[in-house]
Protein backbone atom coordinates (compact mmCIF):
# COMPACT_ATOMS: atom_id res chain seq x y z
CA UNK A 1 0.00 0.00 0.00
CA UNK A 2 0.83 3.48 -0.47
CA UNK A 3 2.47 5.57 2.77
CA UNK A 4 4.54 7.89 1.79
CA UNK A 5 6.31 9.74 4.82
CA UNK A 6 2.89 8.80 7.15
CA UNK A 7 2.97 9.42 10.60
CA UNK A 8 -0.11 7.83 12.42
CA UNK A 9 -1.69 8.00 15.53
CA UNK A 10 -3.37 5.12 16.97
CA UNK A 11 -5.56 5.22 20.24
CA UNK A 12 -6.16 1.46 22.39
CA UNK A 13 -2.84 1.08 20.97
CA UNK A 14 -1.63 -1.27 24.04
CA UNK A 15 -2.94 -4.47 23.31
CA UNK A 16 -5.33 -6.17 20.81
CA UNK A 17 -6.74 -4.82 17.43
CA UNK A 18 -4.69 -1.77 18.58
CA UNK A 19 -1.67 -3.16 18.58
CA UNK A 20 -2.42 -5.27 15.70
CA UNK A 21 -3.18 -2.24 13.71
CA UNK A 22 0.34 -0.39 15.04
CA UNK A 23 2.27 -3.31 13.92
CA UNK A 24 0.81 -3.62 10.53
CA UNK A 25 1.21 0.14 9.60
CA UNK A 26 4.92 0.17 11.10
CA UNK A 27 5.57 -2.72 8.88
CA UNK A 28 3.91 -0.18 5.94
CA UNK A 29 6.79 2.62 7.03
CA UNK A 30 4.87 4.66 9.15
CA UNK A 31 6.03 6.48 12.08
CA UNK A 32 3.48 5.51 15.12
CA UNK A 33 2.24 7.67 18.05
CA UNK A 34 0.37 4.66 20.23
CA UNK A 35 -2.24 6.16 22.94
CA UNK A 36 -3.54 4.46 25.72
CA UNK A 37 -4.73 5.18 29.37
CA UNK A 38 -2.93 1.98 30.60
CA UNK A 39 0.71 3.22 30.79
CA UNK A 40 2.12 0.26 31.85
CA UNK A 41 0.79 -2.22 28.80
CA UNK A 42 1.83 0.80 26.71
CA UNK A 43 5.02 0.84 27.49
CA UNK A 44 5.53 -2.83 26.81
CA UNK A 45 3.87 -2.42 23.65
CA UNK A 46 5.99 0.28 22.13
CA UNK A 47 8.96 -1.72 23.42
CA UNK A 48 7.82 -4.82 21.49
CA UNK A 49 9.05 -2.30 18.24
CA UNK A 50 11.76 -2.16 16.12
CA UNK A 51 13.35 1.31 15.15
CA UNK A 52 12.37 2.64 18.42
CA UNK A 53 12.81 6.90 17.43
CA UNK A 54 9.89 5.93 14.95
CA UNK A 55 7.64 4.66 17.53
CA UNK A 56 6.46 6.65 20.96
CA UNK A 57 3.60 6.27 23.47
CA UNK A 58 1.94 8.64 24.79
CA UNK A 59 -0.61 7.41 27.92
CA UNK A 60 -3.50 9.77 28.43
CA UNK A 61 -7.09 9.64 29.38
CA UNK A 62 -8.82 10.02 25.69
CA UNK A 63 -12.52 10.45 27.24
CA UNK A 64 -11.33 13.91 28.13
CA UNK A 65 -11.04 16.35 25.62
CA UNK A 66 -7.40 17.57 27.86
CA UNK A 67 -5.94 13.76 26.81
CA UNK A 68 -7.03 14.15 23.25
CA UNK A 69 -4.81 17.56 22.86
CA UNK A 70 -2.41 15.94 24.80
CA UNK A 71 -2.12 13.25 22.36
CA UNK A 72 -1.86 14.96 19.57
CA UNK A 73 0.30 18.03 20.48
CA UNK A 74 2.87 15.22 21.58
CA UNK A 75 2.64 13.55 17.96
CA UNK A 76 3.04 16.59 16.20
CA UNK A 77 6.02 17.41 18.75
CA UNK A 78 7.45 14.42 17.83
CA UNK A 79 7.21 13.88 14.55
CA UNK A 80 6.00 17.24 12.90
CA UNK A 81 2.55 15.94 11.82
CA UNK A 82 0.04 13.72 11.64
CA UNK A 83 -1.07 12.14 8.97
CA UNK A 84 -3.43 9.12 9.80
CA UNK A 85 -5.99 9.11 12.82
CA UNK A 86 -6.92 5.23 13.67
CA UNK A 87 -9.65 6.19 16.78
CA UNK A 88 -9.59 2.48 18.32
CA UNK A 89 -9.82 2.73 21.73
CA UNK A 90 -12.85 1.50 23.61
CA UNK A 91 -13.90 -1.15 26.01
CA UNK A 92 -17.85 -0.75 27.19
CA UNK A 93 -19.69 -3.02 29.52
CA UNK A 94 -21.65 -5.40 28.33
CA UNK A 95 -24.92 -6.74 30.03
CA UNK A 96 -28.62 -7.08 29.85
CA UNK A 97 -30.12 -3.39 29.19
CA UNK A 98 -31.75 -3.42 32.36
CA UNK A 99 -28.32 -4.48 34.78
CA UNK A 100 -27.24 -1.16 33.44
CA UNK A 101 -26.51 1.52 35.44
CA UNK A 102 -25.93 5.24 34.83
CA UNK A 103 -22.26 5.05 35.81
CA UNK A 104 -21.68 2.02 33.19
CA UNK A 105 -23.85 3.58 30.39
CA UNK A 106 -21.47 6.64 31.24
CA UNK A 107 -18.61 4.52 30.70
CA UNK A 108 -19.57 2.71 27.87
CA UNK A 109 -20.41 6.06 26.08
CA UNK A 110 -16.88 7.46 27.18
CA UNK A 111 -14.61 4.60 25.71
CA UNK A 112 -16.59 4.28 22.50
CA UNK A 113 -17.91 7.51 21.62
CA UNK A 114 -15.99 10.18 23.86
CA UNK A 115 -12.80 9.11 22.91
CA UNK A 116 -13.21 9.06 18.98
CA UNK A 117 -14.85 12.60 19.40
CA UNK A 118 -12.34 14.22 21.48
CA UNK A 119 -9.33 13.23 19.15
CA UNK A 120 -11.11 13.76 16.12
CA UNK A 121 -11.73 17.04 17.04
CA UNK A 122 -8.33 17.74 18.66
CA UNK A 123 -6.65 16.52 15.20
CA UNK A 124 -8.95 17.92 12.65
CA UNK A 125 -7.41 21.87 12.63
CA UNK A 126 -4.09 20.01 11.78
CA UNK A 127 -5.64 17.88 9.13
CA UNK A 128 -7.16 20.82 7.15
CA UNK A 129 -4.03 22.79 7.79
CA UNK A 130 -2.02 20.95 5.56
CA UNK A 131 -4.67 19.69 3.16
CA UNK A 132 -4.25 15.88 3.99
CA UNK A 133 -5.85 13.45 6.36
CA UNK A 134 -7.45 9.81 7.34
CA UNK A 135 -9.61 9.04 9.99
CA UNK A 136 -10.16 5.26 10.69
CA UNK A 137 -12.87 4.67 13.35
CA UNK A 138 -12.93 1.72 14.86
CA UNK A 139 -17.25 0.46 15.23
CA UNK A 140 -18.88 -2.60 15.62
CA UNK A 141 -20.77 -5.11 13.26
CA UNK A 142 -23.49 -5.34 16.44
CA UNK A 143 -24.82 -1.91 15.75
CA UNK A 144 -25.77 -3.86 12.18
CA UNK A 145 -27.13 -7.13 13.65
CA UNK A 146 -28.30 -6.11 17.39
CA UNK A 147 -26.14 -8.88 19.39
CA UNK A 148 -27.71 -9.92 22.55
CA UNK A 149 -26.79 -7.57 25.70
CA UNK A 150 -25.18 -4.92 23.23
CA UNK A 151 -27.78 -2.41 23.40
CA UNK A 152 -25.97 0.56 24.82
CA UNK A 153 -22.80 -1.05 23.49
CA UNK A 154 -24.63 -0.23 20.10
CA UNK A 155 -25.74 3.22 21.16
CA UNK A 156 -22.17 4.33 21.09
CA UNK A 157 -20.76 2.50 18.17
CA UNK A 158 -23.84 3.60 16.44
CA UNK A 159 -22.67 7.28 17.26
CA UNK A 160 -19.58 6.45 15.46
CA UNK A 161 -20.73 4.96 12.71
CA UNK A 162 -23.24 8.20 12.38
CA UNK A 163 -20.07 10.62 12.78
CA UNK A 164 -18.61 8.86 10.06
CA UNK A 165 -20.74 9.80 7.30
CA UNK A 166 -21.08 13.56 8.30
CA UNK A 167 -17.92 13.91 8.70
CA UNK A 168 -16.56 12.35 5.71
CA UNK A 169 -19.20 14.94 4.16
CA UNK A 170 -17.83 17.71 5.56
CA UNK A 171 -14.35 17.46 5.23
CA UNK A 172 -14.17 15.90 2.06
CA UNK A 173 -12.66 19.05 0.97
CA UNK A 174 -9.69 19.31 2.69
CA UNK A 175 -8.59 16.11 1.43
CA UNK A 176 -9.56 14.28 4.63
CA UNK A 177 -11.53 11.04 4.41
CA UNK A 178 -13.53 9.80 6.92
CA UNK A 179 -14.57 5.74 7.25
CA UNK A 180 -15.07 3.31 10.19
CA UNK A 181 -13.77 -0.49 9.96
CA UNK A 182 -16.83 -2.38 12.06
CA UNK A 183 -15.27 -5.68 13.30
CA UNK A 184 -17.65 -8.59 13.91
CA UNK A 185 -16.92 -11.49 16.48
CA UNK A 186 -13.06 -10.81 16.91
CA UNK A 187 -10.69 -13.25 18.70
CA UNK A 188 -8.08 -11.29 20.78
CA UNK A 189 -5.77 -12.79 22.99
CA UNK A 190 -7.77 -11.54 25.68
CA UNK A 191 -11.08 -12.71 24.49
CA UNK A 192 -9.70 -16.06 24.34
CA UNK A 193 -8.12 -15.86 27.69
CA UNK A 194 -11.43 -15.06 29.19
CA UNK A 195 -13.56 -17.55 27.25
CA UNK A 196 -11.31 -20.00 28.61
CA UNK A 197 -11.66 -19.32 32.34
CA UNK A 198 -15.86 -18.93 31.64
CA UNK A 199 -15.44 -22.63 30.29
CA UNK A 200 -14.36 -23.94 33.60
CA UNK A 201 -16.14 -21.44 35.83
CA UNK A 202 -19.61 -22.55 33.99
CA UNK A 203 -18.11 -26.35 34.93
CA UNK A 204 -18.57 -25.42 38.76
CA UNK A 205 -21.99 -25.30 40.22
CA UNK A 206 -21.32 -21.71 41.34
CA UNK A 207 -19.88 -20.66 37.87
CA UNK A 208 -17.48 -17.87 39.93
CA UNK A 209 -14.41 -16.67 38.73
CA UNK A 210 -14.98 -14.11 36.32
CA UNK A 211 -11.86 -12.10 35.82
CA UNK A 212 -11.22 -8.38 36.06
CA UNK A 213 -9.50 -5.93 33.92
CA UNK A 214 -10.79 -4.48 30.78
CA UNK A 215 -12.11 -7.41 29.28
CA UNK A 216 -13.47 -8.84 32.12
CA UNK A 217 -14.78 -5.72 33.23
CA UNK A 218 -17.60 -5.86 30.28
CA UNK A 219 -19.42 -8.55 31.46
CA UNK A 220 -18.55 -8.59 35.22
CA UNK A 221 -21.59 -10.06 37.20
CA UNK A 222 -23.02 -11.81 34.18
CA UNK A 223 -23.34 -15.56 34.79
CA UNK A 224 -20.52 -17.03 33.08
CA UNK A 225 -22.99 -19.73 31.30
CA UNK A 226 -24.77 -16.48 29.83
CA UNK A 227 -21.80 -15.54 28.23
CA UNK A 228 -20.74 -18.55 26.68
CA UNK A 229 -24.09 -19.24 24.98
CA UNK A 230 -24.15 -15.62 23.73
CA UNK A 231 -20.81 -16.31 22.58
CA UNK A 232 -21.95 -19.68 20.69
CA UNK A 233 -25.07 -17.80 19.09
CA UNK A 234 -22.39 -15.50 18.20
CA UNK A 235 -20.58 -18.01 15.99
CA UNK A 236 -23.81 -19.17 14.65
CA UNK A 237 -24.73 -16.33 13.20
CA UNK A 238 -21.17 -15.96 11.01
CA UNK A 239 -21.03 -18.24 7.57
CA UNK A 240 -17.37 -18.38 7.89
CA UNK A 241 -17.96 -20.81 11.08
CA UNK A 242 -14.77 -19.12 12.49
CA UNK A 243 -14.06 -16.00 14.85
CA UNK A 244 -12.05 -12.85 13.17
CA UNK A 245 -8.26 -12.12 13.53
CA UNK A 246 -6.81 -9.10 14.56
CA UNK A 247 -4.86 -9.12 11.46
CA UNK A 248 -7.84 -9.42 9.66
CA UNK A 249 -8.96 -5.79 11.29
CA UNK A 250 -5.60 -4.68 11.04
CA UNK A 251 -5.47 -5.36 6.93
CA UNK A 252 -8.82 -3.11 6.84
CA UNK A 253 -7.92 -0.35 8.46
CA UNK A 254 -4.58 -0.15 6.86
CA UNK A 255 -6.41 -0.20 3.94
CA UNK A 256 -8.63 2.90 4.77
CA UNK A 257 -5.29 4.79 6.39
CA UNK A 258 -3.13 4.46 3.34
CA UNK A 259 -3.19 7.22 -0.27
CA UNK A 260 -5.15 4.04 -1.89
CA UNK A 261 -8.08 4.94 -0.65
CA UNK A 262 -8.15 8.38 -1.79
CA UNK A 263 -12.08 8.02 -3.30
CA UNK A 264 -13.73 5.92 -0.43
CA UNK A 265 -15.02 7.93 2.17
CA UNK A 266 -18.20 8.14 4.81
CA UNK A 267 -18.02 4.22 4.43
CA UNK A 268 -18.53 1.27 7.15
CA UNK A 269 -16.54 -1.35 5.74
CA UNK A 270 -17.76 -4.75 7.66
CA UNK A 271 -15.25 -7.31 8.33
CA UNK A 272 -17.51 -9.84 9.70
CA UNK A 273 -17.21 -12.96 8.41
CA UNK A 274 -20.48 -12.69 6.25
CA UNK A 275 -23.06 -12.38 9.38
CA UNK A 276 -24.70 -9.49 7.71
CA UNK A 277 -24.67 -8.59 4.24
CA UNK A 278 -25.34 -5.18 2.39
Amino acid sequence: MQFSDRTAIVTGAAHGIGLAIAQRLQSEGVRLVLGDIDSDKLKGAVETFSGGSDVIGVAADLSSSGGADQLVREAITAFGKVDILVNNAGGGVIRPTLQHTEETIRATLDRNLWTVLNCTLAVLPHMIERGYGRIVNIGAESVRNGLYMHAVYNAAKGGVHGLTTGLAREFAGNGITVNTVAPGSTKTAAVEALMNRLEHAAARADGADQPTGTVGEMIMGIPAAEILEVERQTLALIPVGRHGTVEEIASAATYLASDESAFVTGQVLSVNGGSSML
